[in-house]
């Protein structure tokens, strides 16, 4: 396991190795053997902290809450600010330190486990580099680290541990989430919020990406490069989602029939409608609507 730094750790700051035999454990359960936390903790005005590591065997986040530090990741190097996620994948070599005039606090994590190298794709690192992320302040990530970090008051329970296994593979997942909602706010030319608003206020009417992108004031190309780089699906694509998905909420909470939605959702053809309907959701309206009334 790749070790923390042995920077002193002040009265406020958190710092918790995972015992060598809990590693045993969440190595083999099959509730975490996929991603586990090896270390973690909070370093706050972290001056003069500084690691250098040739032989990294784990993975590591380090999300700066305030003040800065430098790193440099293999070929990589940069600074690091406040509002931002360096992700360390196992295996490269690396450096950081805190700056010596406004030195960072941080929240960090390290981790290992069989789906590790997917999680670290997921939040867009490649195995041979650094990503640095800008996810801005965010109270739910804060929240989700010092919930972590309450594991090390349960006197090394197997079932908080599993539990905070489990909060890190959460915390993964968030942090991706925050990136994609940081990206979209600070879009100048593009307000994704307002588009997506567009398209909630016009559920009920069939609109082609001509009109979605004059809505968001962009070419049909570059609207839905940008629309599918923040959400991950084509406009178009996501359009449907949403219908289908204010389909299922119309078939479980009321007595309209399929005809009637496939109406109200802009569909003229109740049975077009069913056929998307199955393909975007599974299963036929009428066996979804069923289903959730077993």
């Amino acid at each position: 396991m790749s070790a923390p730094s042995k920077w002193p750790l002040p009265r406020s700051g958190e710092r918790l190795l995972t015992p060598a035999f809990m590693l045993n454990i969440l190595s083999e359960h099959p509730l975490t053997r996929e991603c586990y936390p090896t270390a973690m903790g909070y370093y706050p005005d972290a001056r003069g902290h500084r690691m250098l590591r040739r032989q990294h065997d784990d993975n590591l986040l380090i999300y700066c809450v305030s003040g800065r530090g430098r790193a440099q990741v293999g070929e990589w190097r940069g600074e690091v600010f406040s509002g931002q996620v360096l992700n360390l994948p196992r295996g490269v070599p690396h450096q950081y330190q805190a700056d010596d005039g406004r030195p960072w606090s941080i929240y960090w994590v390290h981790y290992r486990g069989s789906a590790t190298d997917s999680f670290t794709h997921f939040l867009g690192a490649r195995s041979s580099a650094a990503m640095l992320m800008d996810i801005g302040i965010s109270p739910r990530l804060v929240a989700h680290f010092q919930s972590l970090l309450a594991v090390q008051r349960t006197g090394y329970s197997n079932r908080a541990f599993i539990n905070a296994a489990n909060q890190l593979r959460h915390l993964l997942t968030e942090i991706a989430l925050q990136q994609r909602e940081f990206d979209a706010s600070n879009q100048r030319s593009f307000d994704l919020e307002a588009v997506q608003r567009f398209m909630r206020e016009n559920i009920d009417q069939s609109i082609d990406l001509n009109t979605l992108a004059s809505a968001a004031k962009l070419s049909k190309y570059h609207f839905t490069s940008k629309y599918k780089a923040l959400t991950g699906y084509s406009p178009i694509r996501h359009f449907l989602n949403m219908k289908m998905e204010h389909a299922c909420q119309l078939l479980d909470t009321s007595q309209l029939s399929i005809k009637a939605i496939a109406n109200g959702l802009g569909y003229d053809d109740p049975l077009y409608f069913s056929r998307l309907f199955k393909k975007t959701v599974g299963m036929s309206p009428r066996l979804y609507r069923r289903s959730v009334r077993l």
